[in-house]
C-alpha cells in the first residue's frame, strides 16, 4: 500500500529543517572554536604578514616617507648605518610646502640618532602612496648609480613595500627590506587594538590595490628571495586570484571602480 502524499510531503519537509538545523549548529559551533582560537590565528596573520629580508651591504638605506610619531624608521635605519650596512642614508619624504616637507623632519631625525648630516641625503617627492614613491626613488638610485639598496619601512608595510619595489625597480638594482618595529604595531597582539587594526586592513586593501596596478609588469627579482620571516601563504594566493583569475585576468569596469576606491585610500 502507497503512503499518503501528504506523510511523504511531511517527511520531506522534516528531512529539509533537520539539515537546516544541523548546518546552522555546525555554523555556530564554527563561529565558537574560531573564537576560542582567535588569539593564536591572528597572532599568526600579524607575524608572517611582516617581513624582512636577509640583509648585505648596500649602496644605500632608503627610508620611506611618513615615519610614525616614535620615528621608529629612522631609528632602524640609524641602526643599520652604525652596522655599516650602507654609507648613506636616503630620507624619503613628501613635501607639504615648496619650502618644507617631511624629508627635512626625517633628516633631523636620523641626525639625532647619530648619523652624520653629510651622510644624509634629503629626497623630497610628492608621491601619494608607495608606488609612486617608489617610481620617484628609482630615478634617484639610476641617477646615483647604486646597484643595491636597502628599504626601511614600518614594521606592517613591509610585504606591500617589497612587492611595489621589485615591480618598479630595474632587475640589475637588489632590493633588500628591511622592517622597522613600529610602537603602534605590534603582531602579536594587533586585533587588540583599534590603530593596529585599521593599518592592518588598510595594508591588506592596499596590497591588493598594488598587485591590480602591477599586475602587468613582471617582477625585477623573484619574490622566492630569503626572509627572517616565514612567509605567509595568503599573499601568493591574492596575487594568484588578481593576475590568473579568468575573473581578474581581463579589465573589467567593477573592479577598476573599487581599485579606484581603494586607490584613493591610500
Amino acid at each position: 500500500m502507497k503512503e499518503p502524499i501528504s506523510a511523504s510531503f511531511n517527511h520531506g519537509q522534516a528531512g529539509g529543517i533537520l539539515a537546516k538545523l544541523l548546518a546552522v549548529l555546525c555554523l555556530f559551533a564554527f563561529c565558537g572554536l574560531f573564537y576560542l582560537a582567535r588569539g593564536p590565528i591572528l597572532r599568526f596573520v600579524g607575524e608572517n604578514w611582516v617581513i624582512e629580508d636577509s640583509l648585505e651591504r648596500s649602496d644605500a638605506i632608503i627610508v620611506l616617507s611618513d615615519d610614525n610619531f616614535y620615528a621608529d624608521r629612522a631609528t632602524r635605519a640609524a641602526d643599520l648605518y652604525r652596522h655599516a650596512m650602507a654609507p648613506v642614508v636616503v630620507a624619503s619624504g613628501r613635501r607639504l610646502r615648496p619650502y618644507a616637507g617631511i624629508a627635512e623632519l626625517m633628516v633631523h631625525d636620523l641626525a639625532e640618532r647619530g648619523i652624520p648630516k653629510d651622510k644624509i641625503e634629503a629626497f623630497a617627492q610628492t608621491a601619494d602612496n608607495t608606488k609612486e614613491e617608489a617610481q620617484a626613488l628609482v630615478q634617484l638610485v639610476l641617477k646615483k648609480k647604486w646597484r643595491s639598496v636597502i628599504v626601511v619601512t614600518s614594521n606592517y608595510h613591509t610585504r606591500r613595500s617589497r612587492y611595489i619595489f621589485r615591480h618598479v625597480f630595474p632587475a640589475s638594482i637588489r632590493v633588500l627590506l628591511a622592517s622597522a618595529p613600529d610602537g603602534d604595531f605590534d603582531p602579536q597582539t594587533w586585533w587588540q587594538h583599534r590603530k593596529s587594526i585599521k593599518e592592518l586592513t588598510r595594508e591588506m586593501a592596499g596590497f591588493v590595490v598594488a598587485i591590480w596596478e602591477l599586475s602587468g609588469r613582471a617582477p625585477a627579482r623573484p619574490e622566492t628571495q630569503a626572509v627572517v620571516e616565514l612567509n605567509a601563504p595568503i599573499p601568493p594566493l591574492i596575487v594568484w586570484t588578481f593576475t590568473k583569475h579568468p575573473t581578474f585576468a581581463t579589465p573589467h569596469s567593477s573592479l577598476l571602480s573599487l581599485s579606484g576606491v581603494l586607490c584613493s585610500l591610500f
